[in-house]
C-alpha cells in the first residue's frame, strides 16, 4: 500500500486517489452511497443520529443490530470494518481501515463503545477488539505493516491511552534516512481480557498483556506481562500480582 502522501499526490486524477484513500472502491454506486453518508456525518442531535443509524450499517462489510453513530465522525474505507451489535461510535472518532489486501482489518465486538476521539487506524495491519470493551476519550490505536493489534473481551483502555503495533523503524544504517528505512516488525500487541489499562498508558508493539493485568497510569509497557500482573512506571515493571 502506498504512503498517504504519496497517495494523496502521486499520479492520477483528484476523484481517484479520493476513492482510493477515502472510498476503498473505484465504484461509482460505492462512491455516491459514501458522499451521501457523509452528507449525514455532521448533523447534530436527534436528527442525525437516526439518520445515520438508519444509512451508515451499509457501509460496512458486516454492522451487527442497534449500533450507534455520533456526528463527526471520519471513516476511510469503512468496507473493510466490522461491527457487533450495539457498538457505540462517539463524536470525533477516525476509523482508518485501510489495508491492500485484507477483505476485514478492523473489528469490534458487540457492546463496544469508542469514547470522543479516539482513532484506529490501520495502514496494512489490523485491529480487533472483542466484546464488552471501552476505549476512552483521545486513545489512539494503530497496527501497520502486518503487525496486528488485538484486544480481548471485557477490556478497560483509559483516556489518551496509545496501543501501537509496528510504530518502530528500523535504524541499523546510517546512510539513508531513518524514514526510509521501513517499520521494523514486532508482532503487534495482544491485550488479553479483563485487562485495565489506566489514563495515558502506552503498550508498545511485541508486548502481550496476560488476562487481568493492569496498567497504572503513565505506564510505558515495553515488555510482556503474565496473568493478573499490576504493572507501573517507564519503562513499566510488573509490581505484584492480582492473585492470592
Amino acid at each position: 500500500m502506498k504512503k498517504t502522501h504519496e497517495s494523496i499526490t502521486g499520479k492520477g486524477s483528484a476523484l481517484g486517489k479520493y476513492q482510493d484513500v477515502m472510498v476503498g472502491s473505484r465504484s461509482l454506486l460505492a462512491l455516491l452511497y459514501y458522499e451521501w453518508c457523509v452528507l449525514l456525518g455532521p448533523i447534530p442531535g436527534a436528527p442525525g443520529m437516526v439518520l445515520r443509524k438508519i444509512f451508515w450499517p451499509r457501509l460496512f462489510a458486516d454492522c451487527g443490530g442497534g449500533c450507534m453513530f455520533a456526528s463527526g465522525i471520519t471513516l476511510r474505507q469503512p468496507a473493510k470494518m466490522r461491527l457487533g451489535r450495539a457498538v457505540v461510535i462517539s463524536e470525533g472518532c477516525i476509523l482508518d481501515g485501510r489495508h491492500a489486501d485484507r477483505d476485514v482489518s478492523i473489528s469490534l465486538g458487540d457492546n463496544v463503545i469508542l469514547s470522543t476521539n479516539v482513532m484506529l487506524s490501520c495502514k496494512n495491519g489490523s485491529i480487533i477488539i472483542g466484546d464488552n470493551c471501552g476505549l476512552n476519550a483521545q486513545t489512539i490505536v494503530q497496527s501497520t505493516n502486518g503487525c496486528p493489534v488485538q484486544i480481548g473481551q471485557d477490556c478497560v483502555i483509559g483516556q489518551r491511552c496509545f496501543i501501537v503495533g509496528g510504530g518502530s523503524y528500523n535504524i541499523d544504517r546510517l546512510d539513508v534516512p531513518i524514514r526510509t528505512q521501513g517499520i521494523r516488525a514486532d508482532g503487534g500487541v495482544h491485550i488479553k481480557e479483563d485487562v485495565w489499562l489506566g489514563g495515558n498508558v502506552t503498550v508498545l508493539g511485541g508486548v502481550r498483556l496476560g488476562r487481568g493485568s493492569v496498567a497504572g497510569a503513565g505506564a510505558v509497557v515495553t515488555k510482556s506481562a503474565p496473568d493478573y500482573s499490576v504493572l507501573l512506571g517507564v519503562p513499566a515493571k510488573v509490581v505484584q500480582s492480582r492473585q492470592p
